[in-house]
C-alpha cells in the first residue's frame, strides 16, 4: 500500500470549487421532479444528484434514528468498534419470492472509482467493461422448472421435483423456498398493505398519504429487534417499486464531510476479532488496512453488517469463494459516494417541506444514468444465470449492472463480482434480477449507509477517525414525510402478525402439496439415496455439504451445535467434536 500516493491523489484541495458549484446548482437540476404515479404512466428520466460540497456549509443533522423510534437494528451478530458501540445491518426489505427471474448473457462491466486503497496503492480502479444484451419484459424460467395448477393457485417445482414456490390466490400469498433453505412468505392486500415473514423475522407494511402521494411505513421485527423505516411507491416499467427514504436528514456540512476524502488516510480498529461471522467469512472479506475517506469506511461497515446477518441466518457457507477484492470494494465505495450525494439532494428538498424525487431516489436513476452501479445483496435471493440455471445470492455478495435494460424489461442484467461459492452464482456469471429485488438491494445499501453515518458522527474524532466540522454535529432534522406518518403499531402486534402469517403459510403449503401430488409437503426431507457419514474432525463446510442446512444452530462461540432432524453435531473450533 503506497500511503503517500493515496495522500497525493486524495488531498481533495482541487475538488473544492467544482464540488461547491455542483452543490449550488442542485435547485436547477431538480426543478422538474417526477412524483409517485397514482396510475401507470411512463417514468420521467431522473436528473443525477449534485455532489455535496465540502467543509464550510452549515450542518443540521445528528443520529439518523427512525421516526417514532430508532432506525438502527441488528439482524445478526453485532459489529462493534473498539467494543463500545454496536450497530449491525438489518435485512430490511422484501425477500425474493419469485423463482422466475430472467437472465441473459453478458459480462462484467464497470467504471473508475474515486481514489481509495487499492492494489499497488494507486487509489483508483476500474472493472472490465463489456456490453451485455438487452432482454424483453418476460423473464425466462430456470431449466427444468414446472408449474402445476392447484385448487387455490399454483405450485412451481424445480427440476429435482422439490417445491420452489406456492402461489395461493385465496390468501393473497406467495411462499418461496430459496436455495439457501430459507422460506419467504409474502402476503399483499388490495390496499398495498403487506406482511413478509422468513426465518429471520419479517415486517408489516402499512400505507399512508403525504402531499397526495402514497408512502409506506414498514415495522420490522428481525432477530428480536423492532424498528420502523419509510418508503415511497413509484411506478416503473409496468410495476411498482418501493424506494427507501430516510426519516431524518443530515445538514449539507455533514454530507460534504461524509462525501469527500480525508486529508490523510487513517487506520481504524473495528473490534471484530471476537465475532464468529468475522472468522467464518475470513476468506471472503478483508477490511481495508487504512481508510482514505468515509466512503471506504462505510464500505467495510456495509459488508461487515451484511456478512453478520448472513452468518446469523445461515445463508451461505464458504465453498471455494470468489472474495471481495480491493478493486470490487472500491467500486462499492464509489457507489456509497453516489448514494450520499443522492441523500444530500433529498435533504435539501425536505428542508423546504418538499417530497423526495422518486425518479431520482429509486432504481429508475440507476438504470438510466449510464453508470454501471454496484449492489451488495441484503438478503438471500434466487436468480437465474445466462445458462438458465438457478443460483443463489446471499448477504454480502456483490453484483454490478451489465449492459442496458430494455424499456419494457421488468428484470435487470447484472454480473457477479464476488460470491461465497457452493450453491451461489459464480464470479463472472451474468444473472437476471427482478427490478423489485434490485430496488430492495439499493434500499439495503441506503439503510445501512444511514446507520454507518450515524456511527461516523458518534465516532468522529475518536479511535483514529478525523474530527468532523462543528457544523456537521448539529441536531437531526426529521423528514416531513416521516413526521406525518401515523404512529407505528406496538411491537407485540407486529410480531403476532408475522407469526400468524407464517402459520397460515404452513396450512397453505400443506393444501397445495396435496393438490399437486407432492406427498407430505415441500418441507419434508427426502430419503437419502445412501447413508450420510459424519466423521470426527470434519469442518462445518464438509458437514453442511453432505447434510444440508441444519434446522437449528446453537452458537456458543468456539463451540457450535448443529441440530438436524435425527442428529446433533457439535463443532469445536470449526471441526466435528461430537455426534449424537
Amino acid at each position: 500500500m503506497n500511503i503517500r500516493g493515496i495522500q497525493n491523489i486524495l488531498s481533495g484541495k482541487h475538488l473544492a470549487v467544482p464540488m461547491a458549484l455542483l452543490f449550488l446548482a442542485y435547485p436547477a437540476l431538480c426543478a422538474d421532479k417526477s412524483k409517485s404515479a397514482p396510475a401507470p404512466k411512463p417514468a420521467a428520466k431522473p436528473a443525477a444528484p449534485a455532489k455535496p460540497a465540502g467543509g464550510g456549509a452549515s450542518a443540521s443533522h445528528g443520529p439518523t434514528t427512525a421516526s417514532h423510534g430508532p432506525t438502527t437494528a441488528s439482524h445478526g451478530p453485532t459489529t462493534a468498534s473498539h467494543g463500545a458501540t454496536t450497530t449491525s445491518s438489518h435485512s430490511p426489505t422484501t425477500a425474493s419470492h419469485s423463482p422466475s427471474t430472467a437472465s441473459h448473457t453478458g459480462a462484467t462491466a464497470g467504471h473508475t472509482t474515486a481514489g481509495g486503497p487499492a492494489k499497488g496503492g494507486s487509489g483508483s480502479t476500474a472493472a472490465k467493461s463489456t456490453t451485455g444484451k438487452t432482454f424483453g419484459k418476460t423473464a425466462p424460467t430456470p431449466k427444468g422448472e414446472k408449474t402445476v395448477a392447484t385448487k387455490n393457485g399454483a405450485v412451481t417445482k424445480r427440476a429435482d421435483g422439490k417445491i420452489a414456490t406456492v402461489h395461493d390466490t385465496k390468501r393473497g400469498m406467495d411462499v418461496h423456498h430459496s436455495l439457501s433453505g430459507n422460506r419467504h412468505v409474502v402476503v399483499e392486500h388490495a390496499d398495498h398493505s403487506r406482511i413478509v415473514a422468513d426465518r429471520r423475522g419479517g415486517y408489516v407494511q402499512r400505507r399512508y398519504d403525504y402531499h397526495g402521494h402514497e408512502y409506506a411505513r414498514r415495522s420490522y421485527y428481525y432477530h428480536g429487534r423492532y424498528y420502523n423505516n419509510y418508503y415511497g411507491r413509484y411506478y416503473y416499467h409496468g410495476l411498482y417499486v418501493n424506494p427507501y427514504y430516510p426519516s431524518y436528514y443530515y445538514g449539507p456540512a455533514f454530507y460534504g464531510w461524509a462525501y469527500n476524502p480525508w486529508a490523510v488516510p487513517v487506520a481504524f480498529g473495528w473490534g471484530w476479532g471476537g465475532n464468529p461471522w468475522y472468522g467464518y467469512y475470513g476468506a471472503f472479506f478483508t477490511p481495508y488496512p487504512v481508510y482514505a475517506g468515509p466512503s471506504f469506511w462505510l464500505t467495510d461497515y456495509i459488508i461487515a453488517n451484511s456478512l453478520a446477518a448472513a452468518y446469523q441466518a445461515q445463508a451461505a457457507a464458504l465453498t471455494e469463494p470468489a472474495p471481495l477484492s480491493p478493486e470490487v470494494k472500491n467500486l462499492i465505495a464509489d457507489e456509497v459516494k453516489q448514494q450520499i450525494a443522492l441523500e444530500n439532494n433529498e435533504a435539501t428538498a425536505a428542508k423546504g417541506g418538499g417530497e423526495p424525487d422518486a425518479a431520482s431516489s429509486s432504481i429508475a436513476r440507476l438504470l438510466t444514468d449510464g453508470k454501471q452501479h454496484v449492489f451488495v445483496a441484503g438478503t438471500d435471493l434466487d436468480v437465474v444465470d445466462a445458462g438458465g440455471t438457478e443460483c443463489a445470492l446471499s448477504e454480502g455478495d456483490a453484483i454490478q449492472l451489465s449492459g442496458q435494460t430494455a424499456a419494457d424489461a421488468q428484470n435487470a442484467t447484472l454480473s457477479v463480482l464476488a460470491s461465497k461459492g457452493g450453491k451461489e452464482c459464480a464470479k463472472g456469471d451474468t444473472v437476471s434480477v427482478a427490478l423489485t429485488d434490485l430496488q430492495d438491494m439499493q434500499n439495503h445499501m441506503r439503510e445501512t449507509i444511514d446507520q454507518g453515518m450515524q456511527e461516523l458522527q458518534k465516532k468522529q474524532g475518536k479511535g483514529g477517525l478525523p474530527a468532523a466540522p462543528s457544523t456537521a454535529q448539529a441536531a437531526p432534522v426529521e423528514s416531513p414525510m416521516a413526521a406525518i406518518a401515523p404512529p407505528p403499531p406496538p411491537e407485540s402486534e407486529v410480531k403476532a402478525e408475522i407469526q400468524g402469517e407464517s402459520q397460515e403459510a404452513d396450512r397453505a403449503e400443506k393444501e397445495a402439496a396435496g393438490d399437486a401430488g407432492s406427498g407430505p409437503g415441500p418441507n419434508a426431507e427426502a430419503a437419502p439415496s445412501e447413508p450420510v457419514n459424519v466423521q470426527m474432525g470434519q469442518t462445518i463446510e464438509q458437514v453442511t455439504a453432505s447434510m444440508g442446512t441444519p434446522t437449528k444452530v446453537v452458537d456458543l462461540g468456539a463451540k457450535k451445535i448443529y441440530v438436524y432432524k435425527d442428529m446433533k453435531i457439535t463443532f469445536k473450533d470449526g471441526k466435528v467434536a461430537d455426534v449424537q
